[in-house]
């Protein structure tokens, strides 16, 4: 089975890119963030053809999540579990959905702004929210592979932005919002890295300033899985090539393949 996750940085005007390298990648399930769109205006028809069935959640906003699926789609969850607002409002950043013997959750973890921002808090308070409600789901189904993935927008380690240097005042670096991602370890979850074929294993690369040539770029999308979830990947991996040419998205694919050991029904 092969599972991706990609932040697609507007599903309507990334949508030729998609539906390409849907059909060149051949992925079986794919978690999608930062749709931009409303769950209503999601591209169903043209996905479906390609033969996915796909739960969109999305509120017209610059967030929204989506899960495409061509080996089933079941146990549908929207938002977390006791998921806390930002200025009023439950923002569509998180689906869950049982995929072929899997359970995928696709996350867009807030961005944070600035430190002393007030979305900074509600950065830390969301990663709360999703290490419980996921922390619940293992609790219940140990056995099932479980796996989050998505855009973290945190970089783990000093060795995953291009120049930590330039990072000292900012937020994705910072010591709290590593450690509410190392903490899903208290869980049962780990990492699962991604092997670049060369150089720095980037997933994040700004627009401005020929910042993907240049390599200047952060490891911010990422895999976090169960022990039977972990136990089952034989490679991951980024593809950077969908990164290149006109009209792709700031962000690369992350791809996980797993064997076809039999999964928990």
């Amino acid at each position: 089975m092969r599972i991706a996750t990609w932040n697609v940085n507007s599903i309507t005007s990334r949508l030729p890119r998609v539906l390409e390298w849907l059909e060149s990648a051949q992925p079986d399930v794919v978690a999608l963030q930062e749709l931009k769109c409303t769950s209503d205006a999601f591209p169903h028809l043209p996905i479906q053809a390609l033969g996915y069935e796909a739960v969109a959640h999305g509120n017209g906003r610059w967030n929204g999540v989506a899960i495409l699926s061509r080996v089933g789609l079941s146990d549908v969850v929207l938002d977390l579990t006791d998921q806390p607002p930002y200025d009023g409002v439950v923002e569509t950043r998180a689906v869950g959905a049982t995929c072929g013997g899997v359970r995928v959750w696709s996350v867009y973890v807030p961005n944070g702004r600035e430190l002393g921002h007030d979305h900074y808090s509600y950065k830390l308070q969301w990663l709360a929210a999703m290490r419980a409600t996921v922390g619940a789901e293992l609790a219940a189904d140990p056995l099932l592979p479980l796996a989050i993935i998505g855009d973290y927008n945190v970089a783990p380690t000093d060795a995953d932005v291009w120049d930590i240097s330039l990072f000292a005042e900012s937020t994705h670096v910072t010591p709290a919002e590593r450690d509410a991602v190392t903490a899903l370890q208290s869980i049962g979850l780990s990492e699962v890295l991604p092997r670049a074929l060369k150089g720095a294993p980037y997933t994040f690369w700004d627009y401005r300033n020929g910042a993907f040539h240049r390599g200047w770029g952060m490891r911010i999308d990422l895999v976090y899985g169960n022990a039977p979830f972990v136990s089952r990947a034989r490679d991951t991996w980024i593809d950077r090539e969908a990164r290149k040419g006109k009209g792709a998205s700031d962000h690369a694919p992350v791809v996980i393949d797993l064997d076809d050991a039999t999964a928990p029904a």
